[in-house]
């Protein structure tokens, strides 16, 4: 017997819209190919604007690009120079993504859940960026692969999390927002003080003892 996929509640789709908008900061590919192998295996009923993403080539070309990203955001410097080419990818995408998931037949529900999902992307993106660079201050590769790892397992939890406990979810994405802005203002600090060094250096002067 077929598998009947599952319909999804209007406060799922808000949750997937979110999650998508928020997963596509620091994960697009994952996020594309979750939510499209979750539409195809029939976990998941996806709205309208989603259903393209179950096409077995999406399915291939967003499967290809994760498994490139899983490597690449796990090399130190590497994985900086990939953010920083994806922050013209990432930030459309992720409106993109949170419009279809609610705006097939309503413009205007579309028009705010891309400008919604395009602003949470952006957030994750720049504290995704700004962590990544803070990390590769250091030598050792480890702090790399544990950011990078925990991202991987992020983006599972939160699109699970969304199609399956949307009120737990919302929780989750608000003390995740709250984080990811402590975050970039305490990072921001700490990298303009470590180029300043730098700069003093280049510059013959002596770097100063505490970063």
């Amino acid at each position: 017997m077929d598998q009947i996929p599952t319909l999804m509640e209007p406060p799922q789709l808000l949750a997937l819209a979110a999650a998508l908008g928020w997963a596509s900061g620091f994960r697009l590919y994952a996020a594309v190919f979750l939510t499209g192998l979750a539409g195809f295996m029939g976990w998941i009923d996806l709205p309208h604007g989603l259903q393209v993403l179950q096409h077995p080539g999406v399915l291939a070309a967003s499967g290809f690009m994760l498994f490139v990203e899983f490597f690449a955001d796990k090399i130190p410097y590497v994985d900086s120079v990939w953010d920083a080419v994806h922050t013209l990818i990432r930030i459309p995408a992720g409106a993109a993504l949170a419009a279809g998931a609610l705006g097939a037949d309503n413009a205007a529900m579309g028009w705010i859940a891309a400008l919604v999902g395009g602003s949470l992307a952006a957030t994750s993106h720049a504290a995704k960026m700004t962590a990544r660079a803070a990390a590769n201050t250091s030598p050792e590769p480890f702090s790399n692969w544990t950011l990078s790892l925990f991202e991987d397992g992020l983006v599972v939890f939160l699109l699970w999390l969304s199609a399956t406990h949307p009120a737990m979810f919302t929780v989750v994405l608000a003390v995740s927002v709250v984080l990811a802005v402590v975050l970039l203002v305490v990072l921001v600090k700490f990298l303009r003080v470590v180029v300043r060094g730098l700069r003093d250096f280049f510059a013959g002067r002596r770097l100063p003892r505490e970063i």
